[in-house]
């Protein structure tokens, strides 16, 4: 693998492969998780992203491919490179007659990495950041979804962390337990911490990612930053007018083919186009009535739909 290439980057795979017999769950990818990034890993359920994920953490053998975490070789280096990352995979699992603050003081103990002349200060520090201070002396059963999830966090963050990595941390929540976890995401990252999320919740990656990879089948079929995975993209223009045909003629002159139903009329726009105050002056001044103006840009849905052809989750 070249070092020089991976720099930069919490995480870095070359032909990343995982095969079961003949089938392959994931399939050669190449993933790039910049540092300090909040990276949204989207996929319908099915996809290959929990696969990836263990094989990332050392949790899951490697069929081909390299992996660097944190700049660590996987699985030669995991254990340089798992004390600088936290993780809740697969759901967070605690004793539930012992307390939130006892479970963490349980996992910390099992710990090898952990000094156990700080850990009472490290378990309190933890609860408090994610918000259970409160809650840390009740029984974990008693806790709802959310305040499971968070506790599940705390325990990831009981040592400095340069990445925590998150598969489905609001599945199952209710909406007030997933704006809990969402706003403990955007917390953390405004630390610095870098921050791998795997979804299947379309809105959830949309509100708190800065860069996003979708995977479907076992493959990477977009990777980038939100921005870059949307230039280009052509968004859809909508007009109501009482002179439709006139419409459609003045935004031929500009480019843009209309299709007209009634008094609407539809075109894509693109990068190329002019721009929506651009074409509303042309409107004007050609004293062409316009009822009604919008261009809409295609939502996260409508593009990764196109390229993996299965459908999302966009509400719990």
């Amino acid at each position: 693998m070249n070092e020089t290439a991976s720099s930069g980057f919490a995480i870095y795979t070359v032909g990343l492969a995982k095969h079961f017999g003949s089938f392959k769950a994931v399939a050669g990818i190449d993933l790039r998780v910049p540092q300090g990034s909040v990276f949204g890993f989207l996929g319908p359920n099915g996809s290959g992203k929990t696969t990836t994920i263990r094989m990332i953490l050392g949790l899951a053998n490697i069929s081909a491919g390299d992996v660097q975490l944190l700049g660590y070789r996987v699985p030669e280096e995991l254990s340089k490179a798992l004390p600088k990352v936290g993780a809740l995979v697969e759901g967070p699992a605690f004793y539930p007659y012992l307390s939130g603050r006892d479970n963490l003081i349980r996992y910390d103990s099992a710990d090898l990495h952990a000094d156990p002349m700080t850990r009472s200060e490290r378990v309190d520090a933890a609860l408090a950041r994610v918000g259970l201070t409160q809650a840390a002396g009740k029984k974990v059963h008693a806790y709802s979804l959310g305040m499971k999830q968070r506790l599940g966090i705390a325990n990831a963050l009981l040592q400095p962390r340069e990445l925590l990595v998150l598969d489905e941390p609001t599945n199952g929540l209710d909406p007030q337990g997933t704006r809990e976890v969402r706003n403990l995401i955007r917390s953390l990252a405004s630390d610095g911490i870098t921050i791998f999320v795997s979804s299947h919740l379309l809105a959830e990656i949309e509100q708190i990612c800065t860069h996003l990879a979708v995977m479907s089948r076992g493959e990477i079929v977009a990777q980038g930053s939100i921005e870059e995975l949307s230039a280009g993209h052509a968004k859809v223009l909508r007009i109501i007018s009482t002179k439709p045909d006139s419409a459609a003629a003045l935004l031929l002159t500009l480019g843009i083919t209309a299709f007209i139903d009634g008094n609407s009329l539809t075109a894509e726009l693109t990068d190329q186009h002019p721009a929506a105050e651009a074409i509303i002056d042309a409107l004007v001044r050609a004293n062409v009535p316009v009822r009604s103006f919008t261009v809409q840009a295609p939502t996260l849905e409508d593009r990764f739909v196109s390229l993996t052809g299965e459908g999302f989750e966009v509400a719990q």
